[in-house]
């Protein structure tokens, strides 16, 4: 984590959220000259990737056939060591203002930064899971009741009762069947908001009596001094059972807000930020959206799409920060200048 300074900091761009897009961004303005800043409110690079599902596999990263949220974070952070970003995290920017040929950053460490170029990457915005309405889940939180997964290894050998029925509660049941004990996923309905290919081998499961598969919604926990023994549901009929359990993972989405970001007299579409499909540039000029936190027509919510618009943002981006130089669009593999920069 970057030390906050008395100091106004100055550089070329500052890139709000370090996730797998804001990562790739410093890659692409990197390779058209543009310096940049990071910086994220978690303690670490890697957004949703490192926070919420580290060893969960992504299949649709060009190149890999599967890759996990770490090892995807890690070949990011290699991938823009050559143009030496500085990363200021644990930090929220809370402040923006519009000032002669660019702006200025404020964060709430004290940070502050002047550039020509703010690029938001910030995902969905701040992030929280959304808790289950259960009273007296508080003692259980963090202790048998856990809204991601950091380590399979933590579930090696216990018994899971996992709740919900969209893609994180069926990919963890998946990948959570071949080291813990037993595995109970619990939905109120046999019908999957998840992938299809999931829904099928999750049946699979059921049907070889490796998964068990509840239909109820949860309605008591029971346990002592923060350690679960059992997890009660309630049917429809509104009769209850009980599952015995020694971990609880309830999947059932995340609370996205935007923060101070909604703050920044950017036009908003249902808490994201509208921008053209040429430069993904918001209304405000020199201020740029990419990623999950962004809108226009026909988007999708990849990881990959985020990277095709960190390419052309990038290279608007140049116009903003090197009016001057004209950009002649480069291939990376033929460009002797793009070799040096990355040192090959």
């Amino acid at each position: 984590m970057a030390e906050p300074s008395n100091d106004t900091i100055k550089t070329d761009a500052v890139i709000i959220g370090a996730g797998p897009v804001g990562l790739f961004a410093v890659f692409e303005l990197g390779l058209v000259d543009i310096k940049a800043h990071l910086v994220d409110i978690l303690d670490k690079p890697g957004g949703q990737c490192a926070e919420l599902y580290p060893e969960k596999p992504i299949y649709d990263i060009p190149g890999w056939p599967v890759i996990s949220g770490h090892d995807l974070v890690q070949k990011l952070q290699e991938q823009i060591k050559p143009f030496a970003p500085v990363l200021h995290l644990g930090e929220r920017v809370d402040r923006l203002e519009k000032q002669d040929g660019g702006f200025r950053l404020g964060t709430d460490a004290g940070t502050r930064l002047e550039c020509k170029a703010v690029i938001v990457a910030a995902g969905g915005g701040s992030f929280e899971p959304k808790r289950p309405p259960l009273a007296g889940i508080e003692p259980y939180e963090g202790k048998s009741v856990f809204y991601s997964v950091r380590r399979i290894e933590d579930f090696r050998g216990k018994t899971i009762v996992i709740a919900g029925g969209g893609d994180s509660a069926l990919d963890w049941t998946l990948n959570l069947v071949p080291v813990a004990k037993r595995v109970v996923l619990l939905h109120r309905r046999d019908h999957f908001r998840a992938a299809p290919d999931s829904v099928n081998k999750m049946h699979a499961l059921v049907a070889e009596k490796k998964l068990d598969f509840q239909l109820g919604q949860m309605h008591a926990l029971e346990g002592e001094g923060g350690r679960l023994r059992r997890v009660v549901a309630r049917r429809e009929d509104n009769s209850t059972f009980a599952i015995e359990a020694e971990a609880l993972l309830p999947f059932f989405g995340l609370t996205m807000k935007l923060g101070p970001v909604a703050n920044w007299g950017l036009n908003l579409h249902e808490e994201r930020i509208p921008v053209d499909a040429e430069k993904f540039q918001t209304n405000v000029p020199g201020i740029f959206a990419i990623g999950d936190i962004n809108h226009y027509p026909g988007k999708l919510k990849l990881i990959l799409s985020g990277f095709h618009e960190a390419a052309l943002m990038a290279q608007a981006a140049h116009r903003l920060v090197h009016p001057d130089k004209k950009l002649t669009f480069q291939y990376t593999t033929t460009s002797s200048s793009i070799h040096k920069k990355l040192g090959v």
